[in-house]
């Protein structure tokens, strides 16, 4: 590995440089998620435990079917979890913003009126936020294409615009399921390089799921590799590159770390597929 740059933390721990000066502004502990099922109990997370402070950008990758999903529903608290419980440092559940891989833009509204949706929500008045979503829209390169509809979007750009409304509506807690994952890879590096632009401008606590281990070394101060079903966190790893990373510069070093979350998670892979090593 890149000597002196891979670290592992705890499962349920942030780096010890970070737990003596922070409080952790998210903490999962002891989560169990189970699904019933015609042909018994299916347990999707098991004893899931770890903390995130606030400004980190934090990936989850595992293989397909590991709960990634359910945990991110969670957090969010669109789900209950069977067992264990999350907090937020203390206080209550923030203002949350979601992005999906599926389009959540409304069908119905223009570009400027999806972004400025949930200053609308928090009742910030129309000319205000109609100020604010413009601006915001020239940021994210669709200045031209304030008053289209989604429909008349390509799909980098309706992402776009998810991606936007989220960071513009203050939220300080960002969740983020495979928002890139059904854009081809030159919309994909593009738009990676615009979240990471945003986010270093407004440095939001985020979770990220992701199947792709070049995105999570790319975006991520850590990334928490997941077993197989019943999911649970295999190894907390420290991304200790320099920001702004670029995928080119950086490729060597963004190589080894992914060879490194590899190793750990190609036997469960290899064994959802039946495929031995």
């Amino acid at each position: 590995m890149v000597s002196g740059t891979l670290r592992t933390a705890s499962a349920g721990r942030t780096s010890p440089e970070a737990s003596a000066t922070e409080t952790p502004a998210l903490t999962c502990s002891h989560l169990s998620a189970v699904y019933p099922g015609r042909q018994g109990d299916v347990q999707a997370l098991r004893d899931i435990g770890f903390s995130i402070r606030d400004r980190e950008f934090v990936s989850i990758v595992g293989p397909s079917g590991c709960g990634k999903s359910t945990l991110l529903r969670i957090i969010a608290g669109l789900q209950q979890p069977t067992a264990g419980s999350v907090s937020f440092g203390g206080a209550s559940r923030p203002g949350t913003g979601l992005v999906f891989q599926e389009h959540g833009t409304f069908p119905w509204m223009t570009v400027v009126e999806n972004l400025a949706f949930g200053l609308e929500m928090q009742g910030m008045p129309r000319d205000e936020r109609q100020a604010r979503a413009l601006d915001y829209a020239n940021r994210l390169g669709l200045g031209q294409f304030v008053h289209a509809f989604p429909r008349e979007l390509s799909v980098g750009m309706r992402q776009r615009v998810d991606i936007g409304r989220a960071f513009l509506s203050g939220a300080p807690l960002l969740l983020m399921d495979e928002p890139f994952g059904a854009l081809d890879a030159q919309t994909r590096w593009v738009l990676q390089e615009e979240l990471l632009r945003i986010w270093l401008e407004s440095r939001k606590l985020v979770v990220f799921v992701t199947h792709d281990l070049d995105e999570a070394v790319l975006l991520s101060d850590r990334v928490l590799v997941m077993s197989g079903r019943p999911g649970t966190i295999r190894q907390d790893v420290s991304i200790d590159l320099p920001r702004p990373r670029d995928s080119r510069r950086d490729h060597a070093a963004i190589r080894e770390y992914t060879w490194h979350m590899w190793q750990l998670l190609e036997p469960d892979v290899r064994s959802g597929l039946a495929i031995k090593g």
